[in-house]
C-alpha cells in the first residue's frame, strides 16, 4: 500500500530515448531497488534502428544494457537494489565467439545477409546472462544484485508473431513444455 508507481515511456530502439528516460527518471529524485530488463522481440526480420544497429540486439540487450548503466548511481544509493534481465534459455544454442575464440562483434549486430532471426535472438539473450554475470560481480559489493532469470518455455505472449511458422511451432510445442 506504500509502493509509488509510475509509468514512463522508454524505447529500446532508440538510445537516445533510453538517455532522455534515465535522464527523466533521475530527475525526479527517487530510489531504484528493483529494475527489471523485460522488453524483447523474437523472430523479427532484419533491420536497423536508428543508431544503426540491428534491432534485435539493441532491443533485448544493448538498450537494457545502456539503461543500467545511466542508472548504476542510483541504483547503488537505493542499497539495496536488485536488476533482473529477463532472459531465455535460448542463450545456451549460440556463441559470440569466432573460431579463434575471440569476441566477435559482427555477430552481435549482424548485416542483412548474416542474419537469421532465431539466431539474433539466441546472441542477445546470451549477453542479457553474461551482462547479468559481470553486473552482479561489480555491484553486489555495494548492495546492488543482479540475477538473470528465463521466464518459462512457450509462455503465452505474442512475442512469435512475426512469423506465421514460429507462431505455429510455439503451438505445437507449447503442451510438451514446463508452464507455469
Amino acid at each position: 500500500h506504500k509502493a509509488k508507481v509510475e509509468a514512463m515511456t522508454l524505447d529500446l530502439a532508440s538510445l537516445q530515448s533510453v538517455r532522455r528516460f534515465a535522464e527523466a527518471f533521475k530527475s525526479k529524485n527517487m530510489p531504484l531497488h528493483i529494475l527489471i530488463g523485460n522488453a524483447a522481440v523474437f523472430g523479427a526480420p532484419w533491420c536497423l534502428t536508428e543508431d544503426d544497429l540491428e534491432s534485435t540486439f539493441q532491443v533485448n540487450h544493448l538498450g537494457h544494457f545502456y539503461l543500467v548503466q545511466l542508472l548504476e548511481d542510483v541504483l547503488r544509493q537505493s542499497s539495496p537494489a536488485r536488476v533482473v534481465m529477463v532472459s531465455s534459455e535460448s542463450h545456451r544454442f549460440t556463441d559470440i565467439k569466432d573460431s579463434s575464440g575471440k569476441l566477435d562483434f559482427s555477430l552481435l549486430s549482424p548485416s542483412k545477409k548474416e542474419y537469421w532471426a532465431m539466431l539474433a535472438y539466441n546472441r542477445s539473450k546470451l549477453c542479457n546472462v553474461l551482462f547479468s554475470n559481470e553486473l552482479n560481480r561489480r555491484l553486489s559489493p555495494h548492495g546492488v544484485t543482479s540475477n538473470a532469470v528465463h521466464p518459462g518455455n512457450m509462455i503465452y505472449s505474442s512475442i512469435h508473431r512475426n512469423w506465421w511458422v514460429y507462431t505455429l511451432l510455439f503451438t505445437l510445442a507449447r503442451p510438451f513444455t514446463k508452464s507455469m
